[in-house]
């Protein structure tokens, strides 16, 4: 399975791209989408959309994870981000890519084993988990990559749940 990890802003879009398979983890790509702040709002986010979208076509991954949002006590960033994540939702829903959310709790909990795991703990454990010689940079692009290997740990889960109740039908539950 190939999942395209994204960490929504709208000066800076972290992206990750990896694949999971047989339970094993494989870094594809990682980097950031930047708008400069002096262009309008509407070419920031055209950019973005261009941005994103030019990453499901050229990776074509299976899934789309993205953070949900938390909201900050600045309202003008948080309605900012929000119609970034607009755009970016729109990306995924136009290249018909299944889009999954994770709170912030989530990811953290799925690469560290913490909820409340600290910024630093994340990264390192997305290093490792990786097989990184080192901690991905910038910050952006290792969080999207934590929110791919979310994903990762999830959708395994719940492929294994599926096909054990499918098993477990056909035997009788025995």
């Amino acid at each position: 399975m190939k999942i395209l990890g994204i960490d929504p802003g709208y000066a800076i879009v972290g992206y990750g791209v990896l694949s999971f398979d047989n339970n094993k983890f494989r870094h594809i790509q990682s980097g950031v989408l930047t708008t400069p702040p002096g262009l309008p709002m509407e070419e920031r986010l055209l950019r973005i959309f261009d941005g994103v979208s030019s990453l499901l076509e050229g990776h074509a991954p299976d899934a789309f994870a993205i953070e949900e949002l938390f909201f900050h006590s600045n309202r003008t960033t948080a309605v900012n981000v929000c119609q970034a994540r607009g755009v970016i939702l729109l990306a995924a829903s136009l290249a018909h890519v299944p889009v999954y959310e994770y709170t912030p709790l989530q990811v953290k909990q799925a690469v560290v084993g913490y909820g409340r795991a600290e910024k630093h703990q994340v990264m390192e454990m997305t290093r490792v988990v990786l097989g990184l010689p080192r901690i991905v940079k910038p910050d952006d692009a290792s969080d999207a990559l934590a929110i791919a290997i979310c994903h990762g740990y999830a959708g395994f889960s719940k492929l294994n749940a599926y096909s054990t109740l499918e098993d477990s039908k056909k035997t009788g539950g025995k």
